[in-house]
């Protein structure tokens, strides 16, 4: 069987978003950024 993964919309959402103004939403899209650069190749 082939391995899933289910993927939390917030994610998507914050790779997909407007920079924020919000300092804690800009520091989860960045975390978010970086992640996703790191593992995209896994999915």
């Amino acid at each position: 069987m082939k391995p899933k993964v289910y993927l939390e919309t917030s994610v998507i959402s914050y790779l997909t978003g407007m920079p924020s103004r919000d300092l804690i939403t800009v520091g989860r899209q960045q975390i978010t950024h970086q992640w996703w650069e790191s593992r995209k190749k896994d999915f």
